[in-house]
Formats: structure tokens, C-alpha cells, sequence
């Protein structure tokens, strides 16, 4: 770029020389917003200052510069863009930033709305479609070996010798791995369910939260060390689940679709050998838990408290299982007490301790004894209400007291 030398110029702060400058280089004129304003500058720029191309370009909306080369050219009126090209922007700019941002989180958030809406409404179509407790699928069938079945595993903790009596399962998870059926009874505890569990068949004894105390003395006493026995009830887990609106209590264990011993006599008859093996199973599960097992790994005396029909299943086999534990009571020889639990459940008046009447036991009585009230009235049932008698024999009559 060529200059002609001692190129007179505007200069606003050179009050010295008549708002006037000499250069070599060029006539320098710049407007800028400051603060909401417009500040003119005009000067003389020298010829390195050329050289560097800073001064003579412009930035967007910000400054406007020119450069030029004849004398006094920069004595001119210089304007700012965005003022002539949208007069009313600055009037109109903060109310179409708000709309701006606005409109979108209006649209994202209806549309989260509509979205969860959909969400729970698909979900309570499902739930009405469904069977309810449809849980996800089953992880923990690879307890059960192939050719095993879920009986298999319970009673062969019996004949290995160990006879701990544990709960077969981990049960921490094992309410999400069962699908409930149907519901096969209710009771003052809760309801009893058949369930799914690896296409075998479980029964599920839900307690409500209020009966935790129950539902926690059972399955204690279910995983007392060497209780299992092929005519007590084979205890398989314990756990607890949020239904969403309260939390259930589970106790699993086998299922016997012959369902209590009450139900089956009601039912039909049976036969004099049924009854014998009827009543030989039910004496011989009371005599297990009745009996006291002494070693490092020992079993106390237990003693039932309400030992009833609707407290004994009726296997497939016609064999009998003692169920219902909730109320039972140990037996420690050694201090000669029972640990009785702090719950307000009572027995059946007439199958409860004869001692106490409402279900409670003393040390004296020990376990059996505790029980024995409970025999004479089931066992006559047995023996003459349904039961086809020997070839000979005449058909009892016995008035039952419900």
C-alpha cells in the first residue's frame, strides 16, 4: 500500500494541533459499542500500524472501521450495522430470547408427561391382563440338578444324615423366582398359594406385616437342626416382598394337593388300612418333633400346641404331614425351660395345651405332654367318622366339636 507522505488527518484527541495529525501511513475513523453506546474515534494511523493490518478491519456488529488515503478523509459519519439494519431489535430482543427458550421446555416437558402417562397406563393394562406376581424368569433353577425333583432335594438332606434342616434355597431371591397360581386357602395368618418354582409346585403361606412375629417363630422352628421328616412338612424358604402396597411374608414349602386332613376325610371315605396309615404318619411326625435328639448338632424337644385336621396335610401317598409350626415351642432339657415367643396368636382351645387352656406350656409338662391333649381328638375322627370299617364290624358314631 503507498501513501503520499504528510497525509493530514481528523484526530479527535489532538487538541495540541487543532484536532489535527500528519502520517504517513492513513486516515483512521472507527465506531464501537460501549456499553450500550456508540463511541467514534478518529486518528492518524502510522505506517507500521498499517503494516500490521489491525487497525482497518471491521468486527460483526461490535465495530465499524475505515481507512483511507487522501487528506482529511476520515472527517466522516460512521454508523454501527446492526442500528440501520434492524431498528426495533433492541426493543423486541428480550421478549423473543423468552419466547425462545420457553417454547422448547414447554414442548419437553408435555412431552415427559405424555410420555409417563403412556408408560403407566401400558403398565396397568398389563397388570390387568396378566396374572398378578408374573415375575421375571426363573434364574435359579440350576439348584436343581436334571433329574432331580424339587421332593428329591428336600429329603435327601434327610437320608444323607445330615439332617440340618435348612432352608434348601437361598432365599433372599427366591420370592422374585416363584409365579403364584392360584389360592388354595385363608386363614387368621394370611392365605396359602399354589406357585410355580421351576415347573414345580410349591405352596406359598403369605403373612401379612402384622403377623411377622408368626411368620418369623415358624420359620425358625422349621430350620430347627435335624427337623425334617417324611411326615413333618418340608420347609423350603423364607423371604418378604413389596407388592407395592404392603409388604408380604413368605413361607414355601412343599405342596400336597390332597390339601389338610380335615378337607380329605370331608371329602370321601377311607378305608380301615388308610386309617391306620393315616394315623401311624400323624403319630409318627408328632413323635419326631416330640423326641430330643442330644449331639453337637442335637434337636430339642418340640412340642406343636395346635395340633389339628386343618393343621395336617394328606400326601399323595395317603401318608400324613404335620404343618403349621407358627405356635410350637422348644424344649431345653439341660435348663429344663421353653422359650415361649412373645406373640399374640393362640391355639384351637380344645387342641392347645390342657394345662393352660389358651395355648401356653410349662416347663413341668415337657413337649409331649404338651401336645397330648390334641390326639384323643383327632385320631377317634379318624377312626369313625369316614372310615369304612373292618369286614364285621359296625360304623361308630362320633359327634365332632368344631
Amino acid at each position: 500500500m503507498y501513501c503520499c507522505k504528510g497525509l493530514q488527518c481528523v484526530c479527535q484527541l489532538c487538541e495540541h494541533t487543532n484536532f489535527t495529525c500528519q502520517t504517513e501511513g492513513a486516515c483512521w475513523a472507527s465506531v464501537m459499542l460501549t456499553n450500550g453506546k456508540e463511541e467514534v474515534i478518529k486518528s492518524c494511523v502510522s505506517l507500521p500500524e498499517l503494516n500490521a493490518q489491525v487497525f482497518c478491519h471491521s468486527s460483526k456488529n461490535i465495530t465499524k472501521t475505515e481507512c483511507c488515503y487522501t487528506d482529511f478523509c476520515n472527517n466522516i459519519t460512521l454508523r454501527l450495522p446492526i442500528a440501520s439494519e434492524s431498528p426495533s431489535r433492541a426493543a423486541v430482543g428480550p421478549v423473543v430470547l423468552a419466547v425462545t427458550v420457553a417454547v422448547p421446555i414447554c414442548v419437553l416437558s408435555l412431552a415427559a408427561v405424555l410420555a409417563a402417562c403412556t408408560c403407566q397406563g401400558r403398565r396397568c393394562a398389563r397388570g390387568r391382563t396378566k396374572p398378578p406376581n408374573v415375575e421375571e424368569p426363573l434364574s435359579e433353577c440350576n439348584l436343581v440338578s436334571s433329574g432331580k425333583t424339587l421332593k428329591d432335594l428336600i429329603y435327601d438332606m434327610t437320608t444323607s444324615g445330615s439332617g440340618s434342616g435348612l432352608p434348601l434355597l437361598v432365599q433372599r431371591t427366591i420370592a422374585r423366582t416363584i409365579v403364584l397360581q392360584e389360592i388354595v386357602g385363608k386363614g387368621r395368618f394370611g392365605e396359602v398359594w399354589r406357585g410355580k418354582w421351576c415347573g414345580e409346585d410349591v405352596a406359598v403361606k403369605i403373612f401379612s406385616s402384622r403377623d411377622e412375629r408368626s411368620w418369623f417363630r415358624e420359620a425358625e422352628i422349621y430350620q430347627t437342626v435335624m427337623l425334617r421328616h417324611e411326615n413333618i412338612l418340608g420347609f423350603i424358604a423364607a423371604d418378604n416382598k413389596d407388592n407395592g402396597t404392603w409388604t408380604q411374608l413368605w413361607l414355601v414349602s412343599e405342596y400336597h394337593e390332597q390339601g389338610s386332613l380335615f378337607d380329605y376325610l370331608n371329602r370321601g371315605t377311607v378305608t380301615a388300612e388308610g386309617m391306620v396309615r393315616l394315623a401311624l404318619s400323624i403319630a409318627s411326625g408328632l413323635a419326631h418333633l416330640h423326641m430330643e435328639i442330644v449331639g453337637t448338632q442335637g434337636k430339642p424337644a418340640i412340642a406343636h400346641r395346635d395340633l389339628k385336621s386343618k393343621n395336617i396335610l394328606v400326601k399323595r401317598n395317603e401318608s400324613c404331614a404335620i404343618a403349621d409350626l407358627g405356635l410350637a415351642v422348644k424344649h431345653d432339657s439341660v435348663l429344663n425351660t421353653i422359650d415361649i415367643p412373645q406373640n399374640p396368636r393362640v391355639g384351637t382351645r380344645r387342641c392347645a395345651c390342657g394345662r393352660t387352656g389358651r395355648g401356653a406350656a410349662s416347663p413341668g409338662q415337657g413337649a409331649g405332654g404338651c401336645d397330648s391333649p390334641s390326639k384323643p381328638t383327632i385320631l377317634p375322627w379318624c377312626d369313625s367318622v369316614t372310615c369304612v370299617p373292618f369286614k364285621g364290624t359296625w360304623l361308630l358314631r362320633y359327634w365332632m366339636t368344631r
